[in-house]
């Protein structure tokens, strides 16, 4: 079974843009946990202008089921939060300074020495280690000699794909990639514009995928799913008499 790790970044956003704590991280997170979440994700920036670093700290402390750290491991800052909180795992991830998003997979040929430095570190920490790569079987060749125990398949261009009808074709690359890991011992999660549309077929297309981390759409989800219930209880308060 595939397990769903819930990237809390929007919530965080959400919180940020009008200070004070609401929504609270911490409920939040133990919220999406006893709603039946296999995990909580996040993705601290440099910026902090979703994830603060203090975030992290605080949902170490109360989360019952995996924990997922993400980031570019090129930040010392980011290297010593992961060993100070030990999560399940932490998720490398190429991004660059004030990137919007993540949006393409290390190039583990020409980086190779690079993270498997890295990954090292954390695995002496006894941190399980994911690194974001794309669906090309030349780059998850390359992520093995790494020693990353798992890759995490960029799914920006089978949601294209998928959108624009193709769905069939753009998921080929991504079944020989993960073809390719599980030959070679590395596990397989998935991430990036996956949402309820999307997200059956390339989990039932994928062999061996054990964890998909979702965020933006799920949370956007919420709000659609869970708009009618709340405006019926905000004119429920109107209609009541103290």
């Amino acid at each position: 079974m595939t397990k769903l790790s819930v990237n809390i970044n929007k919530l965080a956003t959400l919180r940020n843009s009008r200070g004070g704590d609401n929504p609270n991280l911490v409920q939040a997170a133990k919220d999406i946990e006893r709603f039946g979440a296999d995990g909580i994700t996040v993705h601290p920036r440099p910026d902090e202008r979703h994830i603060r670093y203090q975030d992290v700290f605080d949902l170490k402390k109360i989360i019952t089921t995996e924990f997922n750290i993400e980031g570019n491991p090129t930040e010392k800052r980011f290297v010593d939060l992961v060993l100070a909180n030990t999560p399940t795992q932490v998720t490398l991830v190429p991004d660059t300074l004030g990137q919007l998003t993540s949006n393409h997979g290390w190039n583990t040929v020409e980086h190779q020495a690079y993270l498997k430095g890295l990954i090292a570190v954390f695995k002496n920490a006894g941190i399980r280690v994911s690194i974001f790569v794309d669906a090309d079987v030349r780059m998850v060749e390359a992520a093995k000699a790494t020693g990353t125990d798992r890759i995490e398949l960029y799914t920006e261009a089978y949601a294209t794909g998928w959108a624009s009808g193709n769905g069939e074709a753009a998921i080929e690359p991504y079944i020989a990639a993960a073809l390719k890991a599980t030959e070679l011992g590395m596990g397989i999660n998935a991430g990036h514009d996956l949402d309820l549309d999307n997200l059956n077929y390339f989990a039932q297309k994928i062999p061996g995928l054990a964890e998909v981390s979702i965020g933006h759409a799920l949370i956007c989800d919420a709000i659609y799913l869970g708009l009618e219930n709340v405006v019926q209880l905000y004119k429920g308060r109107l209609k009541e008499r103290m």
